[in-house]
């Protein structure tokens, strides 16, 4: 078991300002035991970002225990045999940090933000987390029910939030993708402590793994760090589930109706995307700009500006690693029927279909994703991220630097290729929401 003396600096949190628009200079190398470790070197703020990024996400579960993987981003929390329960984020804080972790389809995260000078503080809370967090009944108990007062907080509670139990479950008939990242109360109450334990001991494992620090940096003396903290965690020796399934394309649309706690109808439309890093993820991504972002956008000047249809509007496309999901959503005006804003969403998607935009709106569009991309790169936390997300899944680290050259390639005749290609009405999922008090009127 190791040791550690823990030096707590108070201070406050800094933010990094990157000059995104130079390249992302980085070092990478790979650990005996598997470890995927990228070091971006920015001394222009003493703060670093340190992020250990996991290649398990809600897809890998068994069906009949989902869930684990958010189930672990809370966890992991829990502690170590040389971090007293709980007692995380009170570390983090009090050395003038701050620290999180999200769980995606895809893939789990954690990340600390600290001042330069407790580097190894971060490092040692991550490598406790990948030998040996608490994974016992205490902790499976506390967890269980903090997550299912979330799931009743983030579906049932919050006004249209089983979009994200329902949708899926419609678009993705053969994939696990199905599943709510939040997983199932039933499958978590049925789960035993060596059902967690096992599902640690396959995932949270140097060779499933990517550590990616990023800021007020030395390389040497950061890859000194990572040997004397990681070099030691025994590589994992159970082959992960990857899904091998196609996801089964919808031959025709599938409508349905929920009654919700909600006052104003909404509609929801769900279409199938390419796997990520498709070069038609690109263009859908300008093409979800071009129909929603800011009051300028062809849906909003359409349906809230124009005839006044909807209060509310939103088009984005959620990239994932089998095959994502392109969502459109509006929320009906007060009096209007939903099924005619339904309609008048479709008629917005088939005029792009048929006229596709031009120059002017294009150049627009670059000129948004490029300030988006500035900002991304704005801050250690998203450069660590990113060159994490780059190495797992766009083929390499380098990716960080491509990403804008990928969105310049794409043409205005992309866009509406794409439109026409992917927003197909015979393979979507529309959901109806609807007040619970109309199901007794009906």
């Amino acid at each position: 078991m190791r040791k550690f003396t823990l030096t707590l600096l108070a201070g406050v949190f800094l933010t990094l300002s990157a000059i995104a628009q130079n390249k992302i200079d980085f070092k990478e190398f790979t650990l005996d035991n598997g470890l995927h470790v990228i070091l971006h070197r920015d001394n222009s703020t003493p703060i670093i970002a340190n992020t250990v990024f996991y290649h398990v996400g809600s897809k890998n579960e068994n069906p009949e225990r989902t869930g684990f993987a958010h189930f672990f981003e809370h966890l992991m929390f829990e502690g170590s045999p040389n971090i007293e329960r709980g007692k995380f984020f009170e570390i983090v804080e009090s050395a003038g940090g701050t620290l999180n972790a999200g769980t995606s389809q895809d893939f789990t995260f954690y990340y600390e933000i600290l001042p330069s000078n407790q580097l190894e503080l971060a490092l040692y809370l991550e490598s406790e987390r990948m030998l040996q967090a608490k994974v016992d009944q205490i902790g499976v108990d506390t967890q269980r029910e903090v997550i299912k007062q979330e799931m009743k907080q983030v579906m049932d509670e919050r006004p249209y939030g089983s979009f994200q139990r329902e949708l899926p479950l419609r678009l993705y008939p053969n994939h696990p993708y199905k599943s709510p990242i939040i997983g199932s109360a039933a499958h978590l109450d049925a789960a035993t402590v060596e059902d967690f334990k096992g599902f640690y001991d396959t995932y949270y494992v140097p060779n499933n793994a990517t550590l990616s620090i990023a800021g007020d940096i030395d390389y040497e003396k950061t890859e000194q760090l990572v040997r004397k903290y990681f070099g030691e965690i025994p590589k994992g020796t159970i082959n992960p589930y990857r899904p091998n399934i196609e996801i089964q394309k919808l031959t025709s649309e599938i409508t349905d109706t929920v009654y919700d706690n909600i006052q104003l109808p909404a509609v929801f439309q769900g279409y199938l995307m390419p796997k990520k890093g498709h070069p038609d993820a690109y263009a859908l991504d300008l093409l979800s700009t071009y129909l929603l972002s800011g009051k300028s956008s062809l849906l909003y000047r359409e349906l809230v500006d124009g005839s006044q249809k909807a209060i509310q509007a939103v088009a984005f496309p959620n990239d994932l690693e089998d095959g994502g999901m392109f969502l459109i959503l509006a929320i009906a005006n007060m009096g209007v029927d939903i099924n005619e804003l339904n309609t008048a969403i479709d008629e917005v998607l088939e005029s792009v279909k048929a006229n596709g935009l031009d120059q002017k709106e294009f150049d627009k569009l670059i000129n948004i994703k490029e300030n988006q991309l500035v900002n991304e790169l704005g801050s250690v936390a998203n450069i660590s991220l990113t060159l994490a997300q780059g190495h797992v899944f766009y083929g390499g680290a380098d990716a960080i630097n491509s990403k804008l050259d990928l969105y310049r390639k794409v043409t205005p005749a992309d866009i509406q290729r794409v439109a026409k290609k992917y927003l197909d009405p015979n393979s979507r999922v529309v959901l109806t929401y609807l007040p619970k008090s109309a199901q007794t009127t009906e």
